[in-house]
């Protein structure tokens, strides 16, 4: 089967960045071009396709619907060109940069990886915790594990555990009104974040009206790697996963007074860009991930 005739791929190439940019003279700098090589290449992509691909104006250039529709799809296909490329220079599997939330990369990921290392001793791990979320394809990511409702537009997404959370504290902090024996006795301690809408689904869950805390100053420590050190200083009570945080529990720093574990519908989620589908390390990550999160629930 014949293939229809392709576009000059540096046309196309000038063409993606400048779309990127809405400005041609950003593009030709990235490029390392000058704006006059930069709009000639427009000029021959838009002789080839027959209809303008921008929309000239007074401030700047806007894609037109042609360009709009054209620049997405030549993105993506850049994005698979260069994964080929990688692929068969034997670059692609020496870094994996992931993208990660503060606490399942610090009380999960962190804890791990090493395994991941010794079982794929030719790829590199490069992991960076943010609380936003990135944009894999400008930020330099190849995957990243992300909490939320998913799925993503132009992402594959992966559920790796649903969030689930429950009150834990310190021993000191416990005993320090004679134990805790039902849902109540928290409100007689400090809660840490309580105006995170998990305790009110959790004492919603405990039978009590809401969660209501009467004459609380309003706080938010901020991730649960903040609040569950804070818990375990013996600052309050925090609403924790208990995934993330069994070694704390069983080392005796932090207590899980009861059995209840809700959830908000959310989940921790592996995520990556549809173009990077084939690519052989996101692969071998994802399988790895998924059995330490399998072993975890076992």
């Amino acid at each position: 089967m014949s293939r229809s005739p392709l576009p000059p791929l540096a046309s196309v190439r000038v063409f993606e960045e400048a779309a990127r940019c809405k400005n041609f003279t950003l593009a030709a700098s990235k490029l390392g071009m000058t704006q006059a090589a930069v709009s000639y290449q427009i000029k021959v992509l838009e002789e080839r396709v027959g209809a303008p691909l921008f929309l000239r104006q007074a401030r700047g250039v806007e894609l037109s619907p042609v360009g709009s529709k054209f620049a997405a799809r030549a993105s993506e296909a850049l994005d698979v060109l260069s994964d080929a490329f990688s692929e068969a220079k034997g670059l692609s599997q020496e870094t994996l940069a992931v993208s990660v939330i503060p606490t399942f990369g610090t009380n999960f990921l962190a804890q791990r990886l090493g395994t991941f290392q010794l079982q794929n001793p030719k790829i590199a791990v490069r992991v960076e915790l943010s609380e936003h979320l990135s944009d894999l394809a400008s930020d330099g990511f190849d995957v990243a594990v992300r909490g939320g409702h998913g799925p993503w537009p132009g992402l594959i997404s992966h559920l790796l555990m649903p969030v689930r959370f429950t009150p834990m504290l310190s021993p000191e902090l416990l005993n320090s009104i004679g134990g805790v024996r039902e849902p109540a006795d928290l409100l007689k301690l400090p809660i840490l974040s309580d105006a995170d809408p998990w305790w009110k689904l959790w004492f919603t869950a405990a039978g009590l009206d809401d969660g209501d805390f009467p004459n609380r100053p309003r706080q938010q420590v901020g991730p649960q790697v903040l609040e569950a050190n804070a818990a375990m200083a013996g600052q309050g009570v925090a609403m924790l996963t208990p995934a993330f945080f069994q070694n704390e529990l069983s080392r005796g720093q932090l207590v899980q007074p009861f059995d209840l574990v809700c959830d908000d519908g959310s989940g921790y989620w592996l995520v990556f860009p549809e173009s990077h589908r084939n690519s052989l390390k996101i692969k071998r990550f994802r399988t790895w991930i998924e059995g330490e999160v399998a072993a975890l629930d076992a």
